[in-house]
């Protein structure tokens, strides 16, 4: 114990700490009472690890580690990187990068803008009457308002039209989303009785016109875009629950999660339900998210008959859930790349990738070979590597594309991988039997010289 106290005592003090060169450095950045916080939780750290034994750092030591933290905090908040995964939707990576005129947008309205000001009459706007005009145009919807994400519309639906009643659900629907949360939990958090008909597997009409009472607000289909059941299995469309509904005097609710606005079969892609369509199938509203395929800024759309929309805007709930400026900003100019069918994979980083021919990634991949080939490798190739939609779109759906495979000779993949991660730009690849591998469907042409540039920086470090 004696020999502890001693070590102890005989750690710097705050104020030795805070007149070293490496600290007095970001004097005119950081306030001396942030740093001396720093320092105590520093020292703090190394008592503590005197009383479990290990040994006491030095005061060059606890320097470092002070502006390592520093530096950590200071670099703490979301950074661009370069998605080389091949997951397009990549949830860890932000999802659907934004396209340019949604960039030049949210720069626009980063100062003082219009959100919810009448330029013309003067007089208080509505930050919604950005968006909702678009939204209506574009789908055939009588109104339009938007949250925050789509986990928040389907909370104020529930919550504002389905309260202390009896919600109906297929059990196949009850889905987990990113995060853990469930979709019952959701439901009863929103105060929705649920009620669950069917099986796993199977569910038809018939269960739910059997579970029909004078207590139920609404039938529900939360569409499983994250997962798929094949084989023995059946499902109830969203026309017939309309029906259904309908002759009860209830609401029917699509919740199609992913975001698509029309049919994207033009791009090859395997059919999927999408606004419109559920529209006029008889769904009284339909809920989407902003930053899936529809390739836009987080948010979560409602769109559907105008009384309904107008009661869920009365809804003290709307303003906890409304989006800020920027997000409504982004939104507005990605929707107007919908105003035609040929425009979004021309303009929509998103639609782009999904619509991209293997041969273009195949270019790409070939583009960076030839500007690495250079560094000191055991093994590098152009190789097939299936790229993924992500965020439970598409889900049993792989994507032709074609990834650069590295194995630096002299670091494992594992290392090189991390030194890719912690670059200056990050690049996120992926680690395959001892490969790194670049997947180039998403990554952009403009960003080629500077994946080349990292990769070759990063290789070149030894082990």
């Amino acid at each position: 114990m004696c020999a502890q106290n001693d070590a102890r005592r005989n750690l710097p003090g705050v104020d030795k700490l805070l007149e070293r060169s490496e600290l007095r450095a970001y004097r005119d950045r950081i306030a001396t009472p942030h740093l001396t916080r720093l320092v105590r939780e520093q020292l703090d750290s190394a008592r503590e690890a005197l009383a479990r034994g290990k040994e006491a750092p030095d005061e060059e030591q606890l320097a470092l580690r002070i502006v390592r933290e520093i530096e950590r905090r200071l670099n703490s908040g979301p950074r661009r990187v370069i998605n080389a995964t091949g997951v397009i939707l990549h949830t860890g990576l932000g999802r659907a990068p934004l396209s340019a005129a949604a960039i030049a947008a949210v720069a626009d309205t980063a100062r003082y803008c219009d959100l919810e000001f009448d330029l013309e009459s003067g007089d208080r706007g509505d930050r919604q009457s950005h968006v909702e005009s678009l939204l209506a145009w574009i789908t055939g919807a009588d109104a339009a308002l938007m949250v925050n994400n789509n986990a928040a519309a389907l909370f104020l639906v529930l919550n504002s039209l389905a309260a202390r009643r009896e919600v109906i659900v297929s059990r196949g629907q009850l889905i987990e989303i990113g995060g853990s949360f469930r979709l019952p939990e959701i439901m009863a958090r929103a105060g929705a009785k649920l009620i669950e008909v069917g099986t796993t597997n199977r569910t038809r009409i018939s269960d739910f016109a059997a579970a029909v009472s004078d207590k139920t607000a609404m039938l529900l289909r939360a569409y499983p875009s994250n997962f798929r059941v094949e084989g023995f299995a059946e499902s109830v469309e969203v026309a017939d629950l309309a029906t259904l509904a309908h002759s009860f005097g209830a609401l029917c609710v699509d919740d199609l999660g992913g975001g698509l606005l029309w049919d994207w079969a033009k791009l090859g892609m395997p059919t999927e339900p999408h606004v419109a369509q559920s529209l006029s199938a008889g769904a009284d509203l339909v809920l989407v998210s902003g930053d899936k395929v529809l390739g836009g800024p987080q948010a979560g759309l409602i769109l559907g008959r105008t009384e309904l929309v107008a009661k869920l805007k009365k809804s003290p709930l709307a303003r906890v859930l409304r989006p800020g400026k920027l997000e409504v900003a982004a939104l507005s100019a990605t929707l107007l790349s919908f105003l035609h069918p040929d425009r979004p994979a021309r303009e929509v980083p998103v639609w782009s990738m999904f619509a991209e021919m293997p041969e273009t990634t195949r270019t790409r991949a070939d583009r960076l070979l030839s500007l690495v080939k250079g560094g000191d490798w055991a093994q590098i190739e152009v190789c097939e590597s299936p790229a993924q939609a992500g965020s439970g779109t598409l889900p049993a759906t792989p994507l032709p594309s074609f990834a650069l495979a590295l194995n630096p000779a002299r670091q494992s993949a594992a290392r090189f991988a991390r030194g890719l991660r912690t670059a200056r730009t990050p690049v996120i690849a992926v680690v395959q039997n001892d490969t790194v591998l670049v997947n180039l469907r998403t990554v952009s042409d403009s960003e080629l010289t500077e994946l080349a540039e990292t990769i070759l920086s990063v290789a070149d470090k030894k082990a």
